[in-house]
């Protein structure tokens, strides 16, 4: 490393407590699905106190409803957007660069399992405790910070640099979609996923679904005049249950060959039943399932159709009464990332000047925003990020060293990529 790029990375330790700093003040918002007002403002005014312009990008339903990344969801856009800050470029030579991350979290209950208040960061024993801390807030404290690193440390760049903050990543990726529809992208896509700092390389397909059925009510001296729509559900995930382990043991994709079961479905909400002495009459359960990179969307939701329909018809009332099958949401194929792209083969180059070796591939089981810029962008992208553990779950927390790693690594990144200019 030159000079220069040792005065980025002294920068960065100078700006660490900053860095964690915004960190727990982004976790302190609690932005699940619906409530991302608090996180993009806090957003918005860091951005604007390094003298970046933030524009707020709205994700416009009329407008995407066409576009083949779009997912239908039943929730609305009415006040609700995205951020994105471009740098522009302070000369020529270098080549665009564009860091994404999401600010919404997903519902930390039940909130009694945690040790302390999901939504009051922690710092214990070089860990950050927090809902969001993780999946990933450090990552865009991380990628911000890199960005203003290079001012701080009175250099500039010779490429546009855009950073961008999005909601319904955890959900659907229509935040990532509409800012790259308003024409934010760049030749090197980076997203700070909580992966660890490692060069992401593959990841699966992913479809939500619900299923309703129909039962009768009775009351319950009588459960046999009625019909438990609740039950009538157990047949139906059974079926779904052997589709998941017969789509594991088919042809995989080299990468997943080595993993043991790659492929997972989740019944992630029930709801049937209104009261303890009635047999309930309806009921409706939600999943997710992934499917393997060149695996159709289209073909996965008619194999679950298939698998409903057939587990129906060995059942004299849902033969008679079909269970509705519908999908919304996401609906993202996966895909593979070649690792000796020129961006990734400069990032693996940063990591490697940092750590001593090569960053390691990382095959996901789960899908990220990085597939609508490789679907529908130009550039070459990847994620790499900072080390976390229960996300998703009670006590989320993320490694604050690993943090600074992905500061350091993007500042590189940043210098090498776009190329400094004095």
């Amino acid at each position: 490393m030159d000079s220069r790029e040792q005065k980025l990375l002294a920068t960065i330790e100078a700006l660490s407590t900053d860095i964690f700093d915004f960190t727990c003040r982004l976790v302190e918002q609690p932005s699940t699905l619906g409530n991302e007002a608090g996180a993009l403002k806090v957003m918005e005014a860091e951005l604007r106190s390094f003298g970046f312009a933030p524009q707020q990008v709205p994700i416009d339903r009329d407008k995407l409803r066409d576009h083949p990344g779009f997912a239908p969801v039943p929730w609305s856009y009415e006040g609700r957007y995205n951020l994105a800050a471009t740098r522009p470029a302070d000369g020529a030579g270098g080549r665009s660069a564009l860091f994404n991350g999401h600010l919404d979290v997903v519902s930390p209950e039940p909130a009694h399992f945690w040790d302390n208040d999901p939504f009051i960061p922690v710092i214990q024993d070089g860990w950050l405790y927090g809902r969001g801390g993780g999946d990933m807030k450090a990552g865009v404290a991380a990628m911000t910070y890199a960005l203003h690193a290079v001012e701080k440390a009175g250099f500039g760049l010779n490429a546009p640099v855009t950073l961008e903050a999005v909601i319904e990543e955890e959900c659907c990726g229509n935040g990532a979609l509409a800012c790259l529809d308003a024409g934010y992208d760049a030749e090197a896509v980076l997203i700070p996923e909580p992966f660890g700092p490692t060069l992401y390389s593959a990841q699966v397909g992913v479809l939500w679904f619900k299923v309703r059925l129909r039962g009768a009510a009775s009351h319950v001296q009588a459960t046999a005049a009625g019909t438990n729509a609740i039950e009538k559900s157990y047949p139906l995930i059974a079926a779904l249950r052997r589709l998941e382990e017969q789509m594991n043991r088919e042809e995989r994709p080299a990468p997943y060959r080595d993993l043991e079961h790659p492929l997972n479905l989740n019944i992630g909400i029930f709801e049937g039943g209104d009261w303890p002495s009635t047999v309930p009459a309806e009921a409706t359960f939600h999943g997710r399932l992934s499917f393997f990179p060149g695996t159709s969307y289209e073909d996965v939701c008619r194999r679950i159709r298939e698998a409903v329909s057939s587990a129906a018809q060995q059942d004299p009332w849902l033969a008679q009464n079909p269970p509705a099958v519908e999908f919304y949401a996401f609906r993202s194929e996966g895909h593979l990332i070649d690792r000796e792209q020129p961006a990734l083969a400069t990032l693996n180059g940063c990591h490697s000047d940092l750590t001593g070796s090569d960053a390691e591939s990382y095959v996901s089981t789960c899908t990220t925003d990085l597939r609508a810029f490789h679907f529908f962008g130009q550039g070459q992208g990847t994620c790499y990020g900072p080390v976390a553990e229960n996300i998703h779950g009670a006590n989320e927390r993320v490694q604050l060293d690993s943090i600074l790693q992905v500061a350091r690594a993007y500042a590189l990144f940043l210098a090498r990529w776009c190329r400094l200019a004095e």
